[in-house]
């Protein structure tokens, strides 16, 4: 054996990952590749998506339903749908404000570099946890029993379900905060409160309302759900249609949640490119507190 071969066994021996994956290691992948494969296809033929004769009549009923939903028409009902489609803006933006406003602290508190004591951070990230695994309609079929039919069941979904995500947004980016920067405000003699003001929040806050924002418009198209299981709204106004078969004007209402969710969709990304550009540009001027 030469001494470049040498070299080069050595070289595997003390590197084997630069040489590639171990004859162990692609069997294993294979395995995992062919049983990932065949859960797909087992997930395709246990909902029939595999049915080609099913899926094409299904596509021919859905060509059939379009002849009754055009032209929309509301009917002599557009004040009432105009109404319906307020409340759901109403739901959507007090049930964002609600979630933002519980979920900002307990995010911070989630974070390990605010709350090192993990017996009060584990329990709070597993409740945090069971607030998210719970889907929003869900939450509004537990509120109308609770508090009864109508909006504000819908307002307290929507904030139950957004909490948990909120905080935990909040809490990864809190975090991942630059540790310079808060280093540099800790050597000016700054205690924890004044570290967390003007350590912590100027870099966290692009991405705190820029996630408000998304989940405001994200809410606007749950809220127009939460109508047909009683939570009021645009949703229940398109579940009665429906049920009565009311086609044209079930299109219309269809039209006018696409409408709002567009128009929210516009205005937030908007709003939130200027927060973010004028978070991004402030840390120039923000005052500092002195030692």
């Amino acid at each position: 054996m030469t001494a470049t071969e040498s070299a080069d066994a050595a070289l595997r021996i003390a590197h084997p990952a630069l040489f590639g994956p171990s004859p162990a290691t692609r069997r294993l992948r294979a395995v995992f590749g062919a049983l990932a494969v065949l859960a797909v296809l087992g997930a395709f033929w246990r909902t029939g998506f595999l049915d080609a004769t099913r899926l094409w009549q299904g596509l021919g009923k859905l060509g059939w339903l379009l002849q009754f939903m055009l032209p929309p028409a509301h009917n002599g009902w557009l004040l009432d749908f105009l109404h319906a489609l307020a409340e759901t803006l109403g739901m959507a933006l007090f049930g964002t404000a609600l979630a933002f406003v519980i979920a900002v602290p307990l995010g911070f508190l989630a974070a390990r570099n605010i709350l090192p004591l993990n017996l009060l951070r584990f329990p709070l990230r597993r409740g945090l946890d069971g607030l998210r695994g719970i889907d929003t309609l869900i939450w509004a079929l537990i509120f109308v029993n609770v508090v009864g039919l109508g909006p504000f069941a819908g307002v307290l979904a929507i904030a139950a379900a957004d909490i948990g995500v909120l905080a935990k947004i909040i809490g990864e980016a809190v975090e991942n905060a630059d540790r310079r920067q808060i280093e540099g405000v800790r050597s000016t003699g700054a205690g924890r409160l004044q570290t967390l003001r003007f350590g912590i929040v100027p870099q966290v806050s692009p991405v705190i309302l820029s996630n408000g924002l998304y989940f405001l418009e994200s809410n606007v198209r749950s809220a127009s759900i939460l109508g047909v299981v009683g939570a009021g709204g645009i949703g229940q106004e398109l579940s009665d249609r429906i049920r009565i078969n009311n086609w044209d004007e079930a299109m219309f209402l269809i039209l006018l949640i696409l409408v709002a969710v567009w128009a929210i969709d516009t205005m937030s990304a908007s709003l939130r490119m200027r927060l973010i550009g004028r978070a991004s540009t402030r840390h120039i001027g923000d005052k500092r507190p002195s030692p």
